[in-house]
């Protein structure tokens, strides 16, 4: 039983550092009273970029950067074009994913074969001489980054200028056009940086876990984030427990194969998705308000 749970610790941060990435991204995007359900189309077109650039360069470190500036890319593409007049969040960021998707399938099959640069992982086990805790506790060296990066973000909505602002355009944009701010750019940069933190949840996938680079390597994640995102109810502090909760749900089946247990296991693959389904009815019921939702999503009646 020991085994069991530390196999699908292990697992939980393994496949919840991209969830934690993603749903930053999103979390920093949607305080701004933006949402971009574009997001799988940001997360495989920057596993595309950062396994190809880790690939070329010879270092996993400019592959994370690569695939971070991708997204940001992308992300901004969105951002422009939603602030222009009478057009839409959801259809703009439906049109993203499809062209993120397109452009990673055409661009990335001189990709798929080759074998790039991984990034490191910490060996946070070494202190024991158990395999099976050496193996749990080796984890991404982008994990403990991601941690940071929640915190920091949390503090920077509360104590920062900028995260005051970008809440405030969240919540009401009236009220930020009446002190001199331009939404749309607090919206702009918002979706940018949210952009650029999703794409390092790219480069978690391709240069990590799996770790390799082909069509089906998301299988929607980015999707799955929005989602997410609601069920942590807009804190970037739950957003860490939601992806590691995913990340866990995601690894019960590779954690019970590890052990010998085959019956069932494309059954326990499904589980994040049932999760995620779980989640929404449980969480998104017409009659309950959603607490600390961002006022202009309209979502929080």
């Amino acid at each position: 039983m020991n085994e069991l749970l530390l196999a699908i610790l292990g697992g939980a941060i393994r496949v919840g550092t991209p969830f934690l990435f993603v749903s930053l991204g999103e979390c920093i995007t949607e305080k701004a009273g933006r949402i971009n359900l574009g997001l799988e189309g940001v997360l495989v077109f920057s596993a595309m970029a950062g396994f190809g650039a880790s690939w070329a360069s010879g270092s996993p470190w400019i592959g994370v950067l690569a695939a971070g500036c991708s997204g940001a890319l992308l992300a901004l593409l969105h951002g422009l074009l939603c602030s222009l007049p009478r057009v839409s969040d959801i259809a703009t960021g439906i049109a993203l994913m499809l062209l993120g998707t397109g452009a990673a399938f055409y661009l990335g099959k001189p990709l798929i074969q080759p074998q790039a640069p991984q990034i490191p992982s910490l060996p946070l086990g070494a202190w024991s001489n158990s395999a099976l805790v050496q193996a749990a506790l080796s984890v991404n060296a982008l994990f403990p980054l991601g941690v940071a990066l929640a915190l920091l973000v949390a503090w920077g909505f509360t104590h920062t200028r900028f995260g005051l602002v970008l809440r405030m355009a969240g919540d009401s944009s009236d009220a930020a056009r009446a002190l001199g701010y331009s939404v749309n750019r607090v919206r702009i940069a918002a979706t940018t940086a949210g952009g650029f933190v999703a794409g390092l949840g790219g480069a978690s996938l391709s240069l990590y876990y799996p770790g390799s680079w082909n069509e089906g390597l998301s299988s929607g994640q980015g999707l799955i984030a929005v989602a997410l995102v609601i069920f942590a109810r807009w804190s970037p502090l739950r957003c860490l427990g939601a992806a590691l909760l995913f990340g866990g749900a995601g690894a019960i089946g590779p954690a019970l194969q590890s052990m010998g247990i085959s019956a069932g296991y494309h059954l326990f693959n499904a589980v994040p998705y049932a999760l995620t389904l779980a989640i929404l009815v449980a969480t998104c019921s017409p009659r309950r308000a959603l607490k600390g939702a961002p006022l202009e999503l309209g979502v929080s009646k």
